[in-house]
């Protein structure tokens, strides 16, 4: 897997942003048992920042906490047969690893939303994350039976991670 992360905003963590990206990622794949080596765009903003992503691609005129990008659909949540057929073209050339997504984060939300829950930035950070890689392999929380999906995976991965509230 790659993981690209760009840095757009001088906030900063008291921890290795890049090193935990690449464990929740990790897990995320292993979890749900992507048959790809991936690439992962992850990009850390500020509030102003994904403000303004927010608005331009959803039409939501306020800062928000992670976006995430899909660059393919799947026909169900989780369900990986058939990516090489209809996404052939969406494998790097140079290493053939199939583009999955991008993923922009708010350093400041995250920040924000770790003081308001009570838990570390870490946490919050991780959570956020993996989040977005849900959605990345197709999950969504649009209706009470999603939503209760997306959450037992994510219970599920950052509880066998040991990243705890």
């Amino acid at each position: 897997m790659s993981l690209n992360v760009e840095m757009e905003t001088d906030l900063k963590f008291d921890f290795d942003c890049k090193k935990i990206a690449e464990e929740v990622t990790d897990a995320a794949l292993s979890h749900e048992a992507f048959p790809y080596e991936c690439e992962i765009n992850l990009t850390l903003t500020d509030n102003p920042g994904i403000h303004e992503i927010n608005r331009e691609y959803r039409g939501i005129d306020r800062p928000t906490d992670v976006l995430s990008f899909p660059l393919l659909s799947y026909t169900r949540a989780g369900d990986f047969s058939g990516l090489e057929e209809c996404y052939g073209d969406n494998f790097n050339p140079d290493t053939g690893e199939i583009m999955l997504g991008d993923i922009v984060v708010s350093v400041e939300k995250v920040k924000e939303q770790a003081k308001s829950y009570g838990h570390s930035e870490l946490r919050e950070y991780a959570f956020l994350i993996l989040h977005s890689m849900l959605h990345l392999f197709g999950y969504d929380h649009m209706t009470p039976e999603e939503a209760s999906v997306m959450e037992e995976k994510q219970n599920v991965i950052l509880n066998a991670m040991n990243i705890l509230r």
